[in-house]
């Protein structure tokens, strides 16, 4: 953080989330706090609680569902401290978020949406780690207005993301499960991405050695290895790489709307997003209470960030 910071002639603070007094004072006179510091399931209760007593906006660039869950529990907390919580304000949910509220307006009674991504160009270290925590647990859906497990790569499907060629993809537990609903209301949601046949099979046979995967042991040689091997895309890597999201909504009488987003790599795309929002935030733009990034600013906010286009079948 010190060479970044000094390399931009910034000020810095540093604070262990651990200690609130530190921490408190590391926050001082802050207006929003753009929390980065992942897995967030660690680390999310710490800050939102140091930003809530400094009065400070909590924005964060996780994916996790139990997160954004738990922030959606702090909403009347939040309102009445005048401080707004918005996880998500990256790659996810910010593309994905803001199609799903482009796909209710084109469609208000939707009952189902279907949301699957494609992003290539390698993981962060920090994605890395995240994914670490998420072994051996299963996925996620929405049925019904109410989040249930299921397998890890409960379904899949082919997915055509825009250049006619149809991928194969799976479920995955992303955001979208808890923040589609926050921001469309619609009770039945699924998320999919794209994947190799491979990891797919890896996927399902996962759910088998679950308890493996778990185990302390595992995860301390799998963090050390990440550690030491990945630092994840460099911008040569971000620039010749997009992200593609592909939305379905459906209704109950068999009426169907689709749409596309492509975007810049995610790791860029997160860096445009949560600057964007925290810019929106500083000017005073900031309802509060939780929020989803098109709850608050609209389902049109992605289409300011340059390079993203949104296409309609």
């Amino acid at each position: 953080m010190r060479t970044q910071a000094e390399a931009l002639g910034l000020e810095w603070r540093s604070a262990p989330l651990d200690d609130a007094t530190r921490l408190d004072a590391a926050l001082r006179g802050a207006q929003v706090v753009l929390h980065c510091a992942g897995p967030f399931a660690q680390t999310w209760r710490a800050m939102s609680d140091a930003c809530l007593r400094a009065g400070a906006h909590y924005l964060d660039i996780t994916g996790e569902i139990a997160v954004f869950e738990g922030l959606a529990a702090r909403d009347i907390e939040a309102k009445a401290a005048g401080v707004m919580l918005m996880p998500g304000t990256g790659f996810d949910v910010v593309p994905s978020d803001c199609l799903a509220a482009h796909l209710a307006g084109q469609l208000p009674d939707a009952t189902h949406l279907t949301l699957a991504f494609q992003a290539s160009g390698g993981a962060s270290r920090g994605t890395s780690l995240t994914i670490i925590e998420g072994l051996g647990q299963p996925g996620a859906v929405r049925r019904n207005g109410s989040i249930v497990s299921v397998p890890q790569a409960w379904d899949s499907r082919a997915i055509d993301f825009g250049d006619g060629r149809p991928r194969e993809t799976m479920t995955i537990g992303w955001g979208d499960v808890s923040t589609a609903y926050h921001s469309t209301g619609i009770p039945n949601i699924a998320v999919y991405t794209a994947v190799p046949t491979t990891v797919r099979l890896s996927a399902i046979a996962s759910r088998y050695v679950g308890p493996v995967l778990r185990s302390a042991l595992v995860r301390r040689m799998l963090r050390a290895s990440v550690r030491g091997t990945i630092d994840g895309p460099d911008a040569a890597t971000r620039a010749g790489t997009v992200s593609l999201l592909w939305g379905e909504a459906t209704a109950a009488n068999g009426a169907t709307v689709t749409a596309r987003l492509r975007a810049p790599n995610a790791y860029t795309l997160t860096a445009q997003t949560a600057a964007l929002i925290a810019t929106k935030v500083l000017s005073g733009n900031a309802p509060p209470g939780f929020q989803t990034p098109s709850r608050a600013y609209g389902a049109e906010v992605i289409l300011e960030i340059p390079g993203v286009t949104r296409s309609s079948d």
